[in-house]
């Protein structure tokens, strides 16, 4: 019972010299199948889903002795794919052979349907209504009974705006390493005024981005999952008007190439490690982008990144430490050079105000403790740098809007958790005597 196993001790025969023999009659799986259940009878039904679909997925196989633990892990991991409301085994007796038949009952889940919804957008600091996005999309989490998730989506906000379609198999037929593999194929439009900000008379540039990828993606240890692909990017920057342009009002280059777009083929890795998953647990991610130069016109460059996480609770309060940093080498545009300050980067500053460069590095603490019901309160430092490399972005784009390169903040808050994840409010003062609210949804990346 307590290895979980699916058997009983039969009989017990005491034999001389103080020796006891038990018979034990184990339950052999003798076969497993899968019986779908009307969601709202809870009568047999016609499933959508292939049976082999599901069955791949479990680790009890025939012929080995049923374990209620093993039985229960693989009802877990059946859960997880996403397209299942309610899955259970029930064991019952194969005649007389003294093994068991398995059958998982299971109620599937619509498929998909379309969703509304609405956000924030932290790259937008003028306008009070400037950073509302709006969002529509369709998703079938189990395309051909199989799994696979199709989702299309559009955000679209005053200046953003993304049509993105993604097609997902979670695990390749075929394949024992449980890859999966993801295509892609995005058009966005996004404020340029991270790295490229102050036009003239307010006015501001839109990154115009049309990419399609291949991605695989496996697990390659316990808490340790790998991605590589490919991915083709065509990129350009266009002023209010929707005119394309090559320069900004500081006359700093705003493409590469020189032409009104970059064209690039990435080729990715990255590597990610997550603890137990939660927020405060420890968290690793290491990205490497490298452009493929196949083409003579395409950009050729190197691209590094990693963040890392560690938590620990001191009493009811939660102590979060983390540190990201980044390093690009070769040709690049210069509206993909790393942006510092912000919400999510150093408070106190706006969107990528401390500067904007080949490198950066940028170190965070925070406290956060419990005030009342779902609502925390947090004190935090952040401090991030350029570590000198913004004048080596073409045109330097930091130094002419007089960017210092470096810099830090630190203030205090409330969270609150909510259905949309949780709520941020910060206040922060940086080492410019300049003080700033900060809003946001959602953990810190």
């Amino acid at each position: 019972m307590e290895r979980g196993l699916f058997g009983m001790v039969s009989n017990a025969e005491i034999l001389s010299g103080g020796i006891i023999r038990l018979q034990v009659a184990e339950a052999e799986v003798n076969d497993i199948s899968i019986c779908f259940l009307d969601r709202k009878t809870g009568e047999p039904t016609k499933g959508k889903t292939k049976p082999e679909t599901i069955l791949r997925q479990l680790t009890t196989k025939k012929g080995q002795v049923y374990s209620m633990l093993q039985g229960k892990r693989d009802v877990d991991t059946v859960l997880t794919m996403g397209i299942m409301e309610d899955v259970s085994f029930i064991p019952q007796p194969a005649g007389d052979t003294g093994k068991v038949d398995l059958i998982m009952n299971v109620v599937e889940r619509p498929n998909g349907g379309f969703s509304a919804g609405g956000g924030i957008s932290s790259g937008i600091t003028s306008g009070p209504l400037s950073g509302l996005i709006g969002s529509f999309a369709y998703s079938h989490r189990n395309v051909f009974g199989r799994n696979r998730k199709l989702n299309i989506s559009l955000e679209r906000g005053q200046i953003d705006s993304i049509f993105r379609v993604n097609y997902t198999d979670p695990w390749i037929e075929g394949d024992d390493k449980r890859t999966s593999r993801t295509i892609m194929v995005q058009n966005s439009r996004t404020p340029g005024n991270l790295v490229h900000s102050n036009q003239p008379g307010n006015s501001s540039l839109t990154i115009g981005r049309v990419t399609a990828g291949l991605e695989f993606s496996r697990p390659l240890r316990p808490k340790w999952s790998g991605t590589g692909g490919l991915i083709f990017q065509h990129a350009g920057v266009r002023d209010e008007n929707g005119n394309p342009i090559i320069k900004d009002h500081y006359s700093s280059p705003l493409t590469a190439s020189g032409k009104t777009h970059d064209d690039m083929l990435l080729a990715k890795f990255e590597s990610v490690y997550t603890g137990s998953g939660d927020h405060g647990s420890s968290m690793f991610v290491f990205n490497m982008e490298q452009g493929l130069p196949l083409w003579p016109e395409w950009l050729f460059f190197n691209r590094v990144n990693a963040r890392a996480r560690k938590g620990a609770q001191i009493g009811p309060a939660l102590c979060l430490l983390s540190l990201s940093g980044g390093h690009v080498v070769g040709n690049f545009s210069p509206h993909e050079a790393f942006a510092i300050g912000g919400t999510n980067s150093v408070r106190g500053y706006e969107e990528g105000a401390v500067s904007s460069g080949r490198s950066y590095v940028i170190g965070s603490g925070e406290i956060s403790f419990p005030m009342l019901g779902p609502v925390e309160g947090v004190i935090f430092a952040d401090y991030g740098t350029d570590l000198g490399s913004g004048p080596t972005v073409p045109g330097d784009p930091a130094g002419a809007r007089l960017k210092p390169g470096s810099g830090y903040g630190y203030g205090f808050g409330i969270r609150v958790d909510s259905a949309l994840g949780p709520l941020r409010l910060e206040y922060a003062f940086n080492d410019k005597n300049m003080k700033r609210f900060h809003f946001g949804v959602g953990h810190r990346n």
